[in-house]
């Protein structure tokens, strides 16, 4: 069981940045802070830490701080968030959820988007407008692996339950099993260059929570962040205004030629484009890696998965409680807890992982074209985070962690004037140099910012 100094400099040295810098990190509270046998807080403190420490180097700042009590309040932040006073809604899905099936397994199924609703619905053949117990009804007829197989291949999104032996069996997690957490490749050349003094430039093309934390933090840290999507593209309401912090929203369609030249415009003078899109998807429109340096050398390129665009599951569609479910951390925490239902992470911690990571990833890309100069390629995972977060250990007592209450976040909220009312959020982590980091504006309304920098 690493401690937090060492972990943050074994990613320092997976990016290619010097292990070393670790030093300049100070991180202060208790070990773990959240219910789990995971070190879900160790996992928050390291990804965390090692963002502001790259952030430090790439502006030449001084030490960093961190609090693993607000570290754990960031990892659930979508939790914590109000609009005047009230939470924004529940972003769950109706049918969304683990099932018990015939063979004595469990299934999940992630319904959030109404495509992926509709092709659960239909391979199960059930109507548009099944509710939850239609759906458990039938599943009790189904096998787990059938259940799987059917949904992918209809291009929906559910996870047989597996143990975590099952799960290092498959082939997927062979096909992960030699890669680092991270990876931060130059895959062309271009000159060196300094920072922008006017803040780094971010295209932030995610959505859901993952993506969006990663463009979220280089908003903390100083970058102009601009979230691109569009207006005919779903989304999960409810979380916009967590994951929207800091940041300005365009709409841009790249169905129409004019969206298409844009976004090109956009990425001309782009120093970071993030995206999370299935492994494949903004390729086939033209946007892949490789179209995108050549477009702007010398850009920064993070790619972000589900499971990892490698192996037979490279490109298959999935979100963290999927990856928990698939990849044996539910099964861990259902015998852990000695009860027989799954049993998840006690919040979207592969997410906000991966997240962080992702920021990390640009940040140090950025410092190493700053210094070696080329255009770089980032990609994480949350298959890969997921395998990190195994190597951390286990906790034996760690279930038995008081969950924090509303008291014990509240030092770490802070509320801002939005288009929408007064919206509560949790704080950005850390501070560099003594400065505590803020949010430069309150969540937009989406689409409301001009596609121009």
């Amino acid at each position: 069981m690493a401690d937090r100094t060492t972990l943050v400099a074994g990613l320092l040295a997976d990016a290619g940045l010097d292990p070393a810098a670790a030093d300049r990190l100070g991180v202060e509270g208790p070990d773990e802070v959240l219910p789990s046998m995971f070190r879900v807080t160790a996992a928050a403190a390291a990804s965390v830490g090692a963002t502001l420490t790259a952030a430090s180097l790439l502006a030449d700042a001084g030490d960093v701080a961190l609090d693993t009590r607000h570290a754990a309040a960031a990892f659930r932040s979508e939790r914590h968030v109000a609009v005047d006073g009230r939470p924004p809604g529940d972003p769950w899905d109706p049918i969304a959820g683990h099932y018990p099936v015939a063979d004595g397994e469990w299934v999940q199924l992630h319904t959030n988007f109404p495509h992926h609703r509709r092709a659960a619905v239909v391979s199960l053949g059930l109507p548009l407008d099944a509710d939850r117990a239609e759906v458990a009804a039938e599943l009790a007829g189904w096998a787990a692996q059938d259940v799987e197989d059917v949904i992918a291949a209809a291009g929906g999104c559910a996870s047989r339950m597996r143990s975590r032996d099952q799960w290092i069996a498959h082939p997927q997690a062979a096909a992960l099993a030699g890669l680092r957490v991270l990876d931060v490749d130059r895959v062309g050349d271009a000159p060196t260059e300094e920072p922008r003094p006017g803040g780094v430039r971010v295209l932030d093309l995610t959505r859901v929570i993952a993506g969006p934390v990663a463009g979220r933090m280089l908003a903390a840290l100083g970058a102009d962040v601009l979230a691109v999507t569009a207006a005919h593209l779903p989304q999960v309401a409810p979380l916009l205004v967590d994951t929207g912090v800091g940041k300005r929203s365009t709409f841009v369609d790249l169905r129409e030629p004019e969206g298409y030249e844009a976004l090109l415009a956009l990425v001309a003078e782009a120093d970071v484009l993030i995206g999370s899109y299935r492994p494949g998807a903004l390729g086939a429109l033209g946007f892949g890696w490789d179209d995108l340096i050549r477009v702007r050398p010398g850009l920064v390129v993070v790619e972000l998965s589900a499971y990892g665009g490698v192996g037979p599951w490279g490109g298959r569609r999935g979100f963290d409680s999927l990856v928990q479910t698939a990849t044996g951390i539910c099964d861990e925490g259902r015998r852990a807890a000695g009860v027989d239902r799954p049993v998840p992470l006690p919040c979207q911690a592969l997410d906000h992982a991966t997240g962080y990571l992702a920021a990390f990833g640009a940040l140090a890309a950025l410092q190493r074209r700053r210094s070696e100069g080329g255009s770089w390629r980032v990609r994480v995972a949350l298959a890969r985070t997921g395998r990190w977060l195994d190597g951390l250990g286990r906790l034996d007592d760690g279930l038995s962690i008081p969950d924090p209450g509303p008291a014990e976040v509240a030092p770490y909220l802070v509320d801002l004037p939005s288009p929408g009312g007064t919206a509560t959020v949790v704080r950005p982590p850390g501070s560099i140099g003594g400065r505590p980091l803020a949010w430069p504006n309150p969540p937009p309304v989406l689409g409301s910012d001009p596609a121009a920098w």
